[in-house]
């Protein structure tokens, strides 16, 4: 059984250590963010580091690296304060990991992955189009951490698109049944399979499983 403190982790060679520490936290979303330009110039980025935020308001959040180098999907989101978020599926994923290459602003991910965009009425930001579940975001706030420099992106749900038949009657949303995937680490894409939902907990009530 490896055993690892601070000093071991800071002597690790920086990539292993990058892959070590991004796995370390196991299964992540993976989307894709798609923002475009004042300019008109569209951008796809993947992404592994959204997370809910809050349901009222409806609220997700994103960290964005350091902005020491160019940072496309920043800068179209503080332009223009659109941006959509797509899930990531099958059909799509090896194109979607192509999108972390560091292409030239003049450069469309959609064209050098040959993924489609489509627009949406009321959303200035492209989605992807074989996503199967997307939304759109209003900027909102951001907010520098000083621990590293990384960025955190808050983003108010504007609209939401995905298949009728993935809404359960609570509002469960089955992203399994979308196809949606997973992400560990920087590289590597899982499908899923669930065990269970389970019940409320509450105490002294015996947990049970829901439909």
């Amino acid at each position: 059984m490896g055993q690892f403190n601070t000093t071991d982790i800071l002597a690790m060679e920086q990539r292993y250590r990058a892959a070590f520490i991004n796995s370390l936290g196991g299964f992540k979303s993976g989307v894709l963010v798609g923002t475009v330009s004042k300019e008109g110039n569209t951008n796809l980025a993947i992404f592994n580091s959204l997370f809910h935020l809050g349901a009222n308001p409806a609220l997700c959040g994103l960290i964005i690296r350091p902005d020491s180098v160019a940072r496309h999907t920043y800068e179209n989101i503080l332009e223009t304060g659109s941006y959509t978020i797509n899930h990531i599926n099958e059909g799509i994923y090896k194109q979607a990991h192509q999108t972390s290459a560091r292409y030239d602003r003049e450069v469309s991910e959609f064209d050098a992955t040959g993924l489609t965009l489509q627009y949406e009425q009321g959303v200035m930001a492209p989605f992807v189009k074989k996503s199967h579940v997307q939304f759109a975001l209003e900027f909102a706030e951001k907010h520098e951490l000083q621990i590293n420099g990384t960025i955190l992106v808050i983003g108010k749900i504007v609209k939401v698109i995905l298949p009728d038949e993935c809404i359960g009657a609570d509002g469960f949303i089955d992203i399994e049944r979308a196809g949606t995937i997973t992400v560990s680490g920087l590289d590597s894409y899982h499908t899923t399979q669930r065990l269970s939902r389970l019940s409320y907990a509450k105490p002294g009530i015996a947990i049970t499983e829901v439909s």
